[in-house]
């Protein structure tokens, strides 16, 4: 599971919806930290939220914890999936006949991380209105406190996190999933951060293809919370 697709039970939890992007961007802010479930459950322990005052920093602290565990659960859960190891080695084999058959090491790396990357490119084509209110509700945040947040349930400490979450939100990138050049150009980027070679402009025909194969299987791909909100924003609408 990608941001969108972690997120989108969580709109209305400001705090865990953040929470449940933490892995994520600590894995483009600062490789070196790590947030663990053990660290997690450690510092809940700590505290009852009904201790505390409804001001007190803490409670925001916890919604990350808890929001950043929801996010380790979650990858748990869809790692082991079926479906998700059918349909990433499925896309492993097409990125591999694309780039060569001596590439199997970045094929497979492609096959599970566009997987992901096309579930929240079909969910925000089904809902683009919460694309906008999730963009909109992390504007409202306070990243250092967000920050602050992390340090308590991570490997060790970090000031890269701060600093990144303006970036986030200024270049949107999940909306760019929706145009498949750019999110090549997007996939590029990772590309390069986990030091790989990048890919040629013709792997947007192998993007086109594997997101057809998204569409069509990709409620096999979703918790019940996702799939439950989907289902009434379309009744809504």
């Amino acid at each position: 599971m990608n941001y969108f697709a972690h997120a989108l039970p969580y709109l209305s939890d400001p705090y865990f919806l953040a929470g449940t992007a933490v892995p994520d961007w600590l894995s483009v802010a600062d490789r070196s930290v790590r947030v663990r479930k053990r660290l997690i459950d450690s510092y809940l322990s700590r505290f009852k939220s009904s201790e505390l005052a409804e001001d007190d920093p803490e409670q925001q602290y916890q919604a990350i914890a808890r929001g950043t565990r929801q996010h380790l659960e979650d990858d748990d859960w869809f790692h082991r999936l079926p479906s998700f190891v059918e349909i990433s080695t499925q896309l492993g084999r097409d990125f591999r006949t694309a780039i060569g058959p001596d590439d199997g090491f970045r094929a497979g790396f492609l096959g599970h991380i566009v997987t992901e990357m096309l579930l929240d490119r079909t969910l925000i084509q089904q809902v683009p209105q919460l694309l906008e209110r999730y963009y909109q509700v992390l504007s409202e945040l306070n990243y250092e406190r967000i920050e602050q947040g992390v340090n308590k349930v991570a490997t060790n400490a970090t000031d890269r996190l701060a600093p990144l979450l303006p970036r986030f939100l200024k270049e949107r990138f999940l909306q760019d999933y929706l145009d498949l050049e750019k999110m090549l150009f997007r996939l590029n980027q990772v590309m390069r951060r986990v030091k790989l070679p990048v890919l040629p402009d013709y792997i947007v025909e192998v993007l086109e293809s594997s997101s057809q194969i998204i569409e069509e299987r990709h409620t096999e791909l979703l918790p019940a919370s996702v799939l439950k909100v989907i289902q009434k924003k379309k009744e809504i609408s």
